[in-house]
């Protein structure tokens, strides 16, 4: 007779790594789900950060942002040069997500538990539009409010208490709304408990006003293209690659990568 056990091998849903002095974590797909249900069901204050190369290069010179990054309760990188950064400098393979893609999974996630979302920020017809997506494409999802970008400070207390008041179990913040993610972080307390994230074109691909790129695309390391294409500016961003390239080999030759806990 068998008199072996099967056993089952226990996953981590998520692990944290410290690279160039920036947390990030590892998050497998098949698990993306438990860790939202995880943050959600807390009942506090969390705050997710999607990040890019370029914003982990402003985090390490930028106190205020570099604050609200290292203080985030989850920070996803969607930039393939920080996965090969990462393998290089620690070994670990990152899991990149692309921000649309995300974004998605996390609205799913919250219909499940028939939770609620606040939508902050774009232009007016373009967060209508985005309202009445999001509704039915999500219908059992509650939107609680919202409210469009290019407001004056002296209404931000205002809006600050209608957010409080509706409690969404998510605030997603798009363009428009002055401070982008450091809005979040000057008025964390303020702010009843949930999950806020900010994306800055998220509601212009929900009304397909801007698209996305396809997962061939993205999952080739294409998308920065068509970025730069958009806007011919960032091909200027090869300086600070470069940058980002020497400091990576200046890492590696001090050993100074450690893995955070």
């Amino acid at each position: 007779m068998d008199t072996e056990q099967s056993r089952e091998t226990v996953i981590p849903l998520r692990e944290r790594i410290n690279f160039l002095n920036i947390p990030i974590d590892i998050v497998p797909e098949e698990g993306l789900s438990l860790v939202i249900n995880e943050l959600v069901q807390s009942k506090e204050a969390k705050n997710i950060v999607l990040l890019s190369l370029w914003d982990l290069l402003r985090a390490r010179g930028n106190g205020e942002y570099r604050s609200y990054v290292m203080n985030a309760d989850l920070v996803i990188p969607i930039s393939q040069s920080l996965v090969s950064g990462a393998h290089f400098l620690t070994g670990k393979k990152l899991i990149r997500y692309m921000p649309f893609n995300f974004i998605i999974k996390l609205l799913i996630t919250l219909e499940e538990r028939k939770l609620s979302v606040y939508l902050l920020g774009g232009k007016p017809k373009v967060l209508k539009k985005t309202e009445n997506n999001v509704r039915s494409t999500f219908p059992r999802l509650h939107i609680v409010g919202r409210y469009e970008g290019g407001f004056k400070n002296h209404n931000a207390s205002f809006i600050i208490k209608a957010i409080k008041k509706a409690a969404p179990s998510l605030l997603l913040v798009g363009k428009g709304v002055r401070g982008k993610e450091q809005w979040i972080a000057r008025h964390t307390t303020e702010l009843n408990w949930g999950l806020r994230l900010w994306c800055s074109d998220i509601y212009d691909v929900f009304t397909k006003k801007k698209r996305h790129p396809s997962d061939f695309i993205f999952n080739h390391n294409l998308d920065w293209i068509g970025i730069c294409f958009q806007n011919p500016l960032r091909f200027f961003r090869f300086f600070p690659y470069l940058y980002y390239k020497v400091l990576l080999l200046g890492y590696w030759l001090f050993k100074r990568e450690k893995p955070t806990q």
